[in-house]
């Protein structure tokens, strides 16, 4: 069976090129994200077509807006069975909060497994400049900490967070708090538009429950023998 820690990024614009990918990796990789921009382009469909074949998916929709926006938002997504989704913690405690509550009864109410519900704390593309420019005072990994722990106060059930991050809240928020950490490059591949990356071996030892992969394995010549190379250095950690 797939190593279920590493979720592989569908960051494609079709679904022709989601199918590809995903046959090509074939046993390698059971886990995968559905972003944005594949869920704007297909909607549902890619997510039914995914859990169809047992894989399981993380809807990476980000939802940040008022709380019952946000809580409802959640609960509009339950009918594709996704195993794992996300709000901003920007939105704050309340929404964080709300949406968390709501997903919960609208799952036993559905009589449906519950997502997991995670926190994406600060974009692992900002780097200090960035956040210096948006007017933040301290640093990006103190915000990202205070963040993970405002989403356990919540009751979400763990956050996204860069790898720099890692090993501080897996100290803060305990052992059974999930951490997705994305930024991810194994030695050699270019960090395109990441700037708080690292490798996968370093992102398990530092603590990642799963760590989230895009063009190092979407873009190489040789997809699954990537995921591979990924695995084996996650066993390493």
């Amino acid at each position: 069976m797939a190593d279920e820690r590493l979720i592989a990024a569908l960051d494609v614009p079709t679904r022709a090129a989601a199918e590809r990918l995903v046959t090509r990796l074939g046993s390698s990789v059971g886990y995968y994200k559905v972003g944005m921009e594949l869920f704007y382009a297909l909607g549902g469909e890619i997510v039914t077509w995914l859990k169809e074949r047992d894989k399981k998916v993380f809807l990476d929709l980000k939802l940040h807006d008022i709380p019952n926006t946000a809580a409802q938002g959640l609960c509009s997504l339950l009918r594709l069975r996704p195993d794992l989704l996300n709000v901003h913690t920007a939105g704050g405690l309340r929404m964080m909060r709300t949406a968390a509550e709501a997903l919960g009864r609208a799952s036993e109410e559905q009589g449906v497994p519950c997502p997991k519900l995670i926190g994406v704390t600060v974009l692992t593309s900002m780097d200090a400049a960035d956040w210096t420019g948006l007017g933040h005072v301290g640093t990006i990994e103190e915000a990202v900490l205070r963040r993970a722990q405002l989403a356990q106060e919540a009751g979400l059930d763990g956050v996204v967070a860069s790898p720099q991050e890692t090993a501080r809240i897996r100290r803060a928020c305990g052992a059974g708090f999930l951490i997705v950490t994305p930024g991810i490059r194994p030695a050699g591949v270019s960090n395109d538009d990441q700037r708080r990356v690292t490798t996968p071996a370093e992102a398990i030892h530092a603590g990642a429950s799963h760590i989230v992969v895009g063009r190092a394995i979407s873009g190489a010549q040789d997809p699954r023998a990537a995921a591979e190379h990924i695995l084996r250095e996650m066993e390493e950690a």
